[in-house]
């Protein structure tokens, strides 16, 4: 009978384990604290309440405020000045009562006075042009900001309010209870600034052309509430230009009056079309109404030319209300040209709508209205039907801004008409994206002063999809991981991680808008899939619309729905400015032999590794280079006490079992370094001498007990002649160039990318 030798595998200086124990006894490290990358967020996160649970969901107990405003407005076009009044009735629904209320004066940050151009350094150019002296040393400043005439109560008594920069405190003279509700009026009025002048905030204002006409994008022209909830108490963070809003969600009544040549977008539905519209004009709105398929000219360039050559001293008043949104924004002009069209989506209609000066034509008239469309479309998909009833896209140069059912955004044609590829796209992105922003934050109501990334961040990532929906060759410049590279691969010293606020932020582009939404891609693309990455995106938004989220409540949902242990990414991709780095330390080359040295032979012996039985024989995996497989040097065993590996198998295994079994002929063990402390899979390449080449893909708990190094062994029946680790560039590896072997000296495909 012949003898079988047991599998073995060989592992240079195992045999000395036992004694190097031993020696190192004596030089015993001192304990230290849990450093595992892969731990739970415990510490990093707010524990779990009756507000907010573990699962990323509401709570039972979970509230929200209510602020519903009626507004009367007017604009005096030739002084660019907007006078208001509006009456605010406001629900306490939290469980305690509250003294006094915190408002937003956003336009205080207009006054000479304000303290946002004292927070910036500044320096002295030795050389400059004129008029950017004269604005610097020279000019007295924009006089902006709100003038508040009266606050006072229901009953026309004057309440105490104390302003402070951007916000006022309203005492109010008994607490406001549980469940009860006050009402209050403000009247106000302010100089309208020039936002591609002096603004200190160029989200709001006018632009002035040439023969005189302005075309107005009004926001935060009112005094808004500010939001109240069980994480923070009053969101009353100053507003610095940056860092934009957190409001509460109510309904909105709103007149606004204008000169009776302009014509009017803004938040919600159009209450009085018939006294502003002409018959004409009316008649094309409900053709569009019922027009899914292209856009329907309401208000033509020859109707809007014919007034740009005369104002106006006659007035208007437009009539709008909105439910269940938390803010409101409007333009105007006697300039704008207006198209529309229907739709559907799920059991809505809602109308995609565009205004926009003769100036932007033919690119926004081909293009804009037809981008607001797919944009709902595409949003829709990813989270939920789109429950408002439009969404307008405003032209006004210099702008990408968003409000409620409504956004303005930049990109014309220069002086002789041409639309250049890189202005086209550039329009298509800021609408998409603006036009977005009505999904996250408008419906997922985040604190954007706050956590900006989690309004752009998760925007720009939907807006990455869309892109590539609306064409799939998109010059797409946020979203692939590849782009990310060099902000990741930067200073870091001007490096915050994620989850800093967003005043405090060097790249700040880079940091709220392309790192999550790049984060996002990775997971979707590369750790979750996208069936588990779109289900938990889906849930984490329908959980929240038309609610106040925290980052905990996003994170805790997206591995709630999809079974994916994802703490480890959030740690480190949102919570740190870790960067990923993972190369190709070294490979090994094995071949099967079944002879051996003697020494070999012993050495395995040793180790006390051997099986008796029917195991087989011993099929010895012996490095590519080692001397046992030299002819001089192999020495085989004895005939009766080896078997061939062919005779074992045909004698374990029934013939039609061999047809399916591999045949590896070669073997290769790769030890994978990770020089950059984030954690990600291991995406390895294998390419083979015939052309082919194999994806295989590893999860990043590969990492889970050694941060440094992994290893693994494949088994291939072709030869391998080339290793290549993230071979798509998708896990924004900040260095390739020790991605693969065997090792090439050649640019990194990113410092190619930073050249152009």
């Amino acid at each position: 009978m012949k003898k079988s030798i047991s599998l073995a595998f060989l592992v240079l200086g195992s045999i000395t384990f036992a004694q190097e124990v031993k020696k190192e006894e004596s030089k015993r490290e001192p304990g230290h604290y849990d450093k595992n990358k892969f731990s739970q967020m415990y510490n990093e996160m707010a524990t779990p309440n009756m507000y907010r649970s573990a699962s990323g969901a509401p709570g039972p107990a979970y509230y929200q405020q209510k602020a519903d405003y009626k507004i009367n407005l007017e604009l005096d076009d030739k002084l660019a000045r907007l006078y208001g009044n509006e009456t605010i009735t406001y629900y306490n629904n939290a469980p305690e009562s509250l003294e006094y209320l915190w408002l937003q004066l956003d336009q205080n940050i207009e006054r000479r006075d304000n303290q946002t151009q004292l927070i910036d350094n500044k320096t002295i150019f030795p050389a400059t042009n004129g008029s950017s002296f004269a604005k610097t040393y020279m000019e007295p400043g924009f006089d902006g900001g709100f003038n508040i005439d009266y606050v006072k109560d229901a009953k026309g008594n004057n309440l105490k309010y104390t302003i402070n920069q951007t916000m006022m405190r309203i005492d109010l003279p008994q607490p406001l209870k549980k469940g009860e509700k006050v009402s209050f009026s403000i009247k106000w009025w302010y100089n309208i600034v020039n936002y591609q002048g002096s603004a200190n905030n160029g989200r709001s204002g006018y632009e002035q052309f040439p023969d005189g006409n302005r075309l107005y994008v009004m926001a935060q022209f009112y005094p808004r509430m500010c939001v109240y909830n069980d994480v923070e108490g009053w969101q009353n963070m100053q507003f610095w230009g940056r860092s934009e809003f957190a409001l509460a969600f109510g309904n909105y009544d709103v007149s606004i009056t204008v000169p009776a040549d302009h014509i009017i977008e803004g938040t919600g539905t159009l209450q009085n079309r018939a006294e502003v519209y002409t018959a004409e004009q009316v008649k094309r709105w409900e053709l569009a109404e019922k027009t899914f398929d292209k856009p329907v000219v309401i208000v033509t360039q020859e109707e809007a030319t014919a007034k740009e050559k005369g104002f106006s001293n006659e007035k208007k008043t437009w009539k709008f209300k909105a439910e269940n949104v938390r803010d409101f924004g409007f333009s105007t002009s006697r300039k704008f040209i207006l198209d529309a069209m229907a739709v559907q989506i799920g059991n809505n209609k809602p109308m995609a709508i565009s205004i926009y000066p003769k100036e932007a034509n033919p690119l926004w008239g081909d293009l804009s209205t037809k981008a607001v469309a797919h944009t709902l479309r595409t949003y829709s998909k990813y989270t939920f039907d789109y429950p408002y009833p439009k969404a307008v896209s405003v032209s006004a140069e210099d702008q990408g801004m968003e409000y409620p059912m409504i956004c303005w955004n930049f990109g014309r044609p220069d002086e002789t008409g041409k639309v250049s590829d890189r202005v086209k796209y550039g329009m298509l992105g800021v609408i998409i994206h603006e036009v977005g922003h009505n999904f996250f934050p408008m419906i997922v109501n985040s604190d954007e002063r706050q956590w900006t990334w989690m309004d752009e961040g998760l925007n720009t990532f939907l807006e990455y999809l869309t892109e590539i929906e609306w064409e799939s060759t998109f010059p797409v410049d946020r979203g692939p991981a590849r782009l990310i590279v060099p902000y990741m691969k930067g200073n870091q010293q001007y490096l915050e991680p994620i989850m800093s606020q967003g005043d405090v932020v060097y790249n700040f582009g880079a940091n709220a808008y392309g790192k999550p939404a790049t984060g996002l891609n990775i997971l979707r693309e590369t750790i979750m899939g996208h069936e588990l990455f779109d289900h938990a995106f889906k849930t984490y938004a329908n959980r929240w619309k038309f609610k106040h989220p925290t980052p905990e409540d996003f994170f805790r949902t997206m591995e709630d729905a999809s079974a994916v242990d994802l703490d480890w990414f959030w740690k480190g991709w949102f919570y740190s400015t870790d960067f990923v780095d993972i190369g190709i330390k070294n490979v090994k080359q094995y071949y099967v032999t079944e002879s051996v040295t003697k020494e070999n032979k012993e050495s395995f012996n040793r180790r006390g590794r051997r099986v008796s039985g029917d195991q087989g024989p011993t099929i010895y995996l012996l490095p590519e280079d080692s001397a046992d497989l030299k002819a001089e040097n192999k020495k085989a065993f004895n005939a009766e006490e080896v078997q061939s590996l062919n005779e074992f198998l045909n004698k374990k295994y029934t013939a039609e079992e061999r047809k399916n079994m591999k045949n590896p002929k070669f073997f290769y063990e790769v030890e994978f370094d990770k020089p950059g402390g984030m954690i990600m899979p291991i995406i390895a390449e294998l390419q083979f001498e015939d052309g082919t080449s194999e994806i295989h893909k590893f999860p990043a708990q590969i990492w889970r007990r050694n941060n440094e190094v992994a290893k693994r062994t494949f088994a291939t029946d072709k030869k391998v002649v080339k290793i290549v680790v993230d071979p798509k560039l998708e896990t924004a590896d900040i260095d390739t160039t020790n991605n693969t072997w065997p090792k090439q000296e050649t640019t990194s495909k990113f410092d190619q990318l930073e050249k152009k």
